[in-house]
């Protein structure tokens, strides 16, 4: 895949302010968070328009254009519990810039997210979780397995299922992390890509703490060869760590000014 792959985070219903532009459709707080995000280097960004069980199809559709008419056709995940709104979003989708992605599918009660990704040639998230957390990684590489095969068998090429391991929380569950950098590298032995929201690693941790955290991992995680990941690119020093491990391993050529580019 060579240089590491951010998707932007921070287009989510779950923050009131983009909630309720998106109820208004009131392009000037989504335009913000985009443009923030972009300049701070991310490669694609997130609409993540929640369940939206009444408008999802128009919602979408009028994100999907807002966003790639204002950014020159930026390459888009499509992130909601409803289907027929992420194929109403892919339908005005512009593709000059890569394809769509869809986020997410699992091997449980989201599993058909692979055949929509299939039927719009799309990039799909395959969580590798059956509606809960994975036991070990024996189940971990099960589900990876079920749907690769199952991408595959609809025509789709395995560089277009992004495996996510299942990012946990440190807090209650440290000693379950080593065990998700485990399955990075597994899957990239297997020659798979992979992403994930990196950023559940820290939640409940104070603020100051968070970037940290979430920088420490990305760098063990790319050393595992995790190719992409979900996070917040406006934290400066994430994005540092990111740049700095693409050189290292050897993804994109060192300059002194490598942290401008």
């Amino acid at each position: 895949m060579g240089k590491f792959i951010t998707i932007g985070e921070r287009i989510h219903c779950i923050s009131p302010v983009i909630r309720k532009a998106m109820a208004e459709r009131d392009p000037e707080p989504i335009l913000k968070r985009a443009k923030e995000q972009l300049d701070a280097g991310a490669t694609y960004l997130d609409l993540n328009i929640g369940p939206a069980e009444n408008d999802g199809e128009d919602l979408m559709k009028w994100g999907v254009q807002l966003l790639q008419s204002n950014f020159d056709n930026v390459p888009l995940a499509l992130d909601t519990a409803n289907m027929k709104a992420i194929e109403a979003g892919i339908s005005v989708y512009n593709r000059a810039k890569g394809k769509p992605i869809v986020n997410s599918a699992d091997a449980g009660s989201r599993i058909e997210y692979i055949d929509l990704a299939a039927a719009n040639d799309a990039i799909v998230i395959a969580l590798c979780s059956a509606d809960g957390v994975p036991a070990d990684n024996d189940e971990r590489m099960l589900h990876c397995q079920n749907m690769l095969e199952r991408g595959m068998m609809l025509g789709m090429e395995a560089e277009d299922l992004w495996f996510d391991p299942l990012f946990l929380v440190v807090k209650g569950m440290q000693d379950k992390q080593m065990m998700v950098l485990e399955a990075i590298k597994m899957f990239s032995d297997m020659g798979l890509n992979s992403t994930g929201g990196l950023s559940n690693n820290s939640n409940g941790m104070p603020k100051h703490i968070r970037p940290i955290m979430d920088s420490a991992l990305v760098a063990m995680c790319m050393m595992q060869g995790l190719t992409s990941a979900i996070v917040n690119p406006c934290d400066l020093r994430l994005m540092e760590t990111i740049k700095s491990c693409d050189i290292f391993k050897n993804n994109t050529l060192y300059a002194d000014s490598y942290l401008e580019i």
